[in-house]
């Protein structure tokens, strides 16, 4: 994500108030502006919906449907993101463009071939008492949506990130037009125009990648070559995106906390609808992490390793370090008071909102903890992309698999004392995980010179 902090070091040279807005605004869209309009795109097709979709429950079908295909694609795809990332990093860095095209299209084919497979088998085996029309949607839609992140996490790695929100902007503006109008088709309709809509995205993101970027060869698999593979990355890939998910499937299989929706899917409202909202509520923490994380950090980072190149005095050395490990703290207690900030607004206005959502106020101590939690899901984010910065992926990988751990096993825990401790399992695997992540980035800190020095000749 270096590019974003270029981008946002060129901004705040400004020194002005309107600079530094700018800046956070610019980071706040980047960071969190697919997942906004992704999430207020099905937001609002349900919503101007219920007048026209008979019957009304075939809205929350087509909002579970869409759920669970955005879930289980970020799970299955995950090996392939961070891996694919490193790859191209690599090539780039070599000037081998050649090979960006080809083997960006071997993935695609990969993604594309394993969602298949499991989306036909799950069709088959579990879903045999929807209609043919569903089961072929949910199959084109899985694969679909499987090929945009790969798609996404290319576009990223080569710093196209206004880029992205411009297509994702015009994708969900189809996805909401056709569904609209669609919907008078019901649960099919409303499908229909969501995957119409994401082949639309996905062909707006290839649109970017075949524009800037050419091969002799169509697709090539050295992607996939053992000595350019990278299995903690595969693994880090998969084992963060299941932390993230893993307790929402919890609740969604729990008897007591779920209710069944479509075929094998179940739901729990008492469950989603605060930790949405507690989602919505990360675009100020991530504006935050971008800002100081990836302009201020960076730059103290490059300082650091372009005074040991060069041969600087080790003086020089020490204060680039002191210089990077301070705006890392400087970093995460940002994000800190930002959050801390939206909480406080949470608590002020949870009543009324969960009455305008038809939620009984009695669970707004579960709004503000799962609040907490996306708060800290994004202090984690940000302690993990200093570590990828010192290269430190088996640590990365330690955390991320203690984080699915904990919150795998936190989770049934709190299911089993009921209601009063629903949604501590999150946070808590969140809060051991992050301070855990401090405390080792400390112990980093302190012994990085003799690091660089020895362990790198």
């Amino acid at each position: 994500m270096a590019g974003i902090g270029f981008e946002l070091r060129k901004i705040l040279r400004r020194e002005t108030l309107a600079g530094a807005a700018r800046a956070y605004a610019y980071a706040g869209l980047i960071s969190s502006g697919p997942l906004i309009l992704s999430i207020f795109g099905i937001l609002i097709i349900g919503l101007l919906s219920i007048a026209t979709v008979i019957p009304q429950f075939a809205i929350v079908q087509f909002q579970v449907s869409v759920t669970y295909l955005i879930a289980v694609s970020l799970i299955l795809t995950g090996p392939l993101q961070l891996s694919f990332t490193r790859f191209i990093s690599d090539r780039l860095f070599e000037k081998r463009h050649d090979l960006v095209l080809s083997n960006y299209n071997a993935v695609v084919l990969v993604a594309a071939i394993l969602s298949a497979i499991v989306g036909v088998g799950a069709m088959i085996f579990s879903f045999h008492d929807t209609p043919l029309s569903y089961r072929v949607l949910m199959v084109i839609g899985f694969t679909v949506v499987s090929n945009i992140w790969i798609a996404v996490i290319f576009l990223s790695s080569v710093k196209q990130y206004r880029q992205i929100l411009l297509v994702f902007f015009i994708g969900y503006s189809c996805v909401v037009g056709l569904a609209l109008a669609l919907n008078r088709y019901g649960l099919v309709g409303l499908l229909a125009g969501f995957v119409i809509g994401h082949i639309v995205l996905l062909a707006g993101l290839n649109a970017l990648i075949y524009r800037d970027y050419r091969s002799h060869r169509f697709i090539s698999f050295e992607v996939f070559d053992r000595k350019f593979t990278y299995p903690t990355l595969a693994w880090v890939g998969f084992l963060f995106n299941l932390g993230v998910w893993i307790d929402k499937f919890m609740f969604w299989y729990w008897p007591a906390t779920s209710s069944p929706v479509i075929g094998p899917l179940r739901a729990s409202v008492i469950y989603d609808i605060p930790i949405f909202i507690a989602y919505v509520c990360v675009m100020p923490g991530m504006a935050a992490f971008l800002v100081r994380i990836e302009a201020d950090f960076v730059e103290f980072y490059d300082g650091f390793y372009d005074a040991v190149r060069n041969g600087a005095t080790y003086a020089h050395i020490q204060d680039m370090r002191n210089m990077m490990v301070a705006s890392v703290r400087a970093g995460l207690y940002e994000i800190i008071k930002v959050q801390l900030l939206v909480m406080l607004l949470i608590a002020a206005i949870g009543v009324p909102l969960l009455n305008a959502l038809n939620i009984t106020p009695l669970y707004l101590p579960l709004l503000v903890v799962d609040v907490v939690s996306a708060s800290l899901q994004v202090l984690l984010l940000g302690l993990l992309n200093v570590f990828f910065y010192l290269d430190r992926r088996r640590t990365v990988l330690f955390l991320t698999a203690l984080f699915a751990a904990l919150n795998g096993l936190l989770t049934g825990v709190t299911l089993l004392i009921g209601p009063d401790a629903f949604g501590y399992g999150f946070a808590a695997a969140l809060l051991i995980v992050v301070m855990l992540s401090v405390r080792i980035l400390d112990r980093q800190f302190s012994t990085l010179e003799y690091e660089t020095y020895m362990l790198h000749r």
